[in-house]
C-alpha cells in the first residue's frame, strides 16, 4: 500500500501532513555500486530523510543504440537501496543535468548531428529523449511512493532559464514525463534570478531555486514566482567543483551550517548539493568555458558533508546540528575514516603507445581526405591519433582549434603541445620530413552554456607554412578497458631500470599487494599527465597542473595479491614508480 506525496498551500504533503523535504545528493554514477549502501546509510545518520539523483543520459547509452541498466548503471538497484534505509527519493532525469559531468549528460552521439536541436522543441531531439524516457521512467514510476516505493517527486530538465525559454519544449518533455507514469509532483529547478526564473518554468511544474547563501533574500525572490506551495532550495551549494590548473574550493563549515539554518527556519525545504560528490571516474569530467576552457577534476570531493571516500568530515557534523534542530537525527554516528594503507609500487614493465599504435593495439586507422572530428570518427570521449607525413619545408603546423588538448610528435620525438586553454594554435616544427603524430584529448564535454554539444578533436583544418593538410589517417584510441592483446603486448614491455626518468608517452605497468577492500590514495608526484587503471578500471586523468595531488581507488577494486596498475604517462616522469598514501590530497585551498 503505498503513500501520497502532494504539494499543498503551503507545504509539501506527506499523507496530508506537512513534510519538510531535507534532501542530499548522491549521484549513483559517481559511486562504486558496492558502496551505495554505505553513503545511503550515512545520509540518514546526518539527518536527510531524501536522496536526490540525476540520471546521466550518456551513462546509459554511451553510443547509439545502447541503453544499459545493469551493475554501477542499476538505478533501480540504486533506489531501492534508499527505499531500504526507510529514505525518499528524488530522480532529475534531465535530459539535460550540468552536474559539472561531461556534455552535461548529453550523449555526444546525438549532438553529432548539427540539425539536431539542442535543449529545444525540435523534433529529432525530442525523438531521442522519448526513447530515452521510456527505457528508464518505467521503473522510476513503478518506485514512486504511492507504488509503496521511495520516489516524491521527478524534476523536468535543469536551471532550464539560463540557457533558453522555449516554453513548447518544456511542455513536450512534461507529456513525455506523464506518459510513462510519472504521477508525483513535477519540479523546475533555477537559479536566483528573477529572469531565469520566469523562462526556466511553466505553471505545471512547481518551481525551486538553486543557491549557496543569502537563504532568506533567495526564498523570498522564489516566493515572487511561486505564489502558493512549499518553498524548495533544490541545490544549495555547500561547496564547489575544482577545475584542473585552478585551486581547491572549500566553503567553511559554520557559515554553511548558518546559511541552512536560516532555510530551514523558513520551513523551507532543502537538497543538499552536493551531500557526497564522488569521483569523475573514466572520461566522465565535463568542462566550462566562458571565454577560458577549464577541465573539471577527476575528483568531485566538492567539499561536501560526506569526502569523495566517504568520510563524515566537520561539516557533516555541522549540518547535522542544525537539522537536528528541525528533525529527528538519528543517534548514531558513522565512524571516522581509517588511515589508507601506504605503500610504494614499482613499475616495472613499459611498452610506448606509438608502438602499440603502430601494431594496431589501440584500434583500426581509418583514412581520410580531410580533416575529421572526432565526431566524425564516432569517437565520443577519451584520445584520438592523428597521422600524416610532412616535409622539411612545412616548418609549422597551425589548427583552426583544438578541443582540448594535442600532445604533437614527430617521428616519435615530443615536439610541443597545442592547449585550447592555453588558446595555443601553432607551433613550429623540425625542418625535416616525417611522420607527424596529433595524439588529442577530449579533455571534457562542456557542461553547461551555449558550448553544450560541441564537436570535439581538430577542428576548422590545419596547415603548415606552405599547404593545408588534407591527407590524415586516425586510430580512435580504445582505452575503457584496454584490450587483452595490449595488455599482453604491455606484460612483454620493456623492462624498467629503478630511478631511471621516463619518457612519455608510454604504458607501464606494476603490481602490488595490499588490504583487499580498503580504499587507497594514489599519488603521482613527478608524474606530468595521464590516467590510471587498477584490475582493469579506469580510475580517471592526473595531472601535475593540480590542484588534486592524488587519486581515489575504492575498496571494492582491491584484491589482496596480485593487484594490477597501469598508466599512460603522456609526457614524462622522474621515475618508474607511484606512491599510495594514507589519505587524500585534493590541494592547495583558494584563499
Amino acid at each position: 500500500m503505498g503513500s501520497r506525496f502532494e504539494i499543498g498551500d503551503r507545504d509539501f504533503l506527506l499523507d496530508g501532513e506537512p513534510f519538510q523535504v531535507i534532501s542530499g545528493a548522491l549521484h549513483y554514477f559517481r559511486v562504486h555500486p558496492d558502496q551505495w549502501a554505505d553513503r545511503i546509510r550515512k545520509a540518514r545518520l546526518m539527518g536527510l530523510n531524501t536522496i536526490e539523483t540525476y540520471v546521466a543520459w550518456n551513462v546509459h547509452a554511451p553510443r547509439r543504440g545502447e541503453f544499459d541498466l545493469t551493475g554501477p548503471r542499476d538505478l533501480g538497484r540504486f533506489l531501492d537501496l534508499i527505499a531500504a534505509e526507510g529514505m525518499y527519493a528524488i530522480v532529475r532525469p534531465g535530459p539535460y543535468i550540468c552536474a559539472e559531468w561531461t556534455g552535461g549528460g548529453l550523449p555526444g552521439w546525438l549532438l553529432a548531428d548539427p540539425d539536431v536541436g539542442v535543449r529545444r522543441h525540435e523534433p529529432r531531439y525530442l525523438a531521442a529523449i522519448a526513447e530515452y524516457y521510456a527505457q528508464h521512467l518505467p521503473l522510476v514510476a513503478a518506485r514512486q511512493i504511492d507504488h509503496g516505493g521511495p520516489v516524491i517527486a521527478v524534476q523536468v530538465e535543469n536551471e532550464y532559464g539560463a540557457y533558453g525559454e522555449d516554453a513548447d519544449y518544456l511542455r513536450a518533455l512534461i507529456d513525455l514525463v506523464r506518459g510513462h507514469g510519472i504521477t508525483v509532483p513535477l519540479l523546475s529547478c533555477d537559479q536566483a534570478d528573477d529572469a531565469m526564473q520566469q523562462r526556466g518554468s511553466l505553471p505545471e511544474l512547481h518551481r525551486t531555486i538553486t543557491f549557496g547563501s543569502r537563504a532568506t533574500e533567495r526564498l523570498a525572490l522564489l516566493r515572487r514566482h511561486q505564489p502558493t506551495g512549499p518553498l524548495m532550495c533544490m541545490e544549495f551549494w555547500n561547496g564547489w567543483f575544482d577545475s584542473w590548473g585552478r585551486q581547491h574550493h572549500v566553503a567553511p563549515p559554520g557559515t554553511n551550517a548558518q546559511d541552512l539554518d536560516d532555510l530551514l527556519a523558513q520551513g523551507a525545504s532543502v537538497n543538499l548539493y552536493m551531500f557526497h560528490g564522488g569521483t569523475n571516474f573514466g572520461f566522465t569530467n565535463g568542462a566550462n568555458d566562458k571565454g577560458t576552457y577549464l577541465p573539471i577534476t577527476t575528483s568531485y570531493d566538492y567539499d561536501a558533508p560526506l569526502a569523495e571516500h566517504g568520510a563524515p568530515t566537520p561539516k557533516f557534523h555541522a549540518m547535522r546540528e542544525v537539522i537536528a534542530r528541525y528533525a529527528p537525527v538519528p543517534d548514531e554516528l558513522p565512524e571516522p575514516a581509517p588511515p589508507a594503507p601506504e605503500l610504494t609500487v614499482p613499475l616495472t614493465r613499459a611498452l610506448p603507445l606509438l608502438d602499440a599504435l603502430d601494431a594496431g593495439l589501440l584500434g583500426d586507422q581509418r583514412v581520410w581526405d580531410r580533416l575529421p572530428t572526432m565526431d566524425d570518427a564516432a569517437q565520443w570521449e577519451g584520445l584520438i591519433a592523428y597521422r600524416t607525413t610532412i616535409t622539411a619545408e612545412d616548418a609549422v603546423l597551425s589548427v583552426g582549434e583544438v578541443r582540448d588538448r594535442a600532445l604533437v610528435l614527430l617521428d616519435g620525438e615530443p615536439v610541443g603541445v597545442l592547449s585550447r586553454t592555453g588558446h595555443d594554435r601553432t607551433l613550429p616544427l623540425p625542418r625535416r620530413a616525417g611522420e607527424l603524430t596529433v595524439l588529442v584529448e577530449d579533455q571534457g564535454r562542456v557542461n553547461y552554456g551555449p558550448k553544450i554539444g560541441e564537436t570535439k578533436g581538430l577542428i576548422g583544418g590545419a596547415r603548415t607554412a606552405v599547404r593545408e593538410l588534407t591527407d590524415w589517417r586516425t586510430v580512435s584510441l580504445e582505452l575503457d578497458p584496454l584490450g587483452p592483446e595490449l595488455l599482453a603486448a604491455l606484460d612483454r614491455g620493456a623492462a624498467l631500470q629503478p630511478e631511471t626518468p621516463l619518457a612519455g608517452p608510454v604504458l607501464v605497468a606494476g603490481s602490488f599487494d595490499t588490504v583487499a577492500g580498503a580504499d587507497h590514495f594514489l599519488r603521482t608526484d613527478g608524474w606530468g599527465k595521464g590516467l590510471v587503471w587498477v584490475n582493469g578500471f579506469l580510475l580517471g586523468r592526473y595531472w601535475s597542473a593540480g590542484p588534486t595531488g592524488t587519486l581515489y581507488l575504492p575498496g571494492p577494486l582491491l584484491r589482496e595479491t596480485g593487484n594490477e596498475l597501469v598508466l599512460l604517462e603522456l609526457h614524462g616522469a622522474a621515475a618508474p614508480r607511484v606512491e599510495f598514501v594514507a589519505g587524500p590530497d585534493l590541494g592547495p585551498i583558494e584563499e
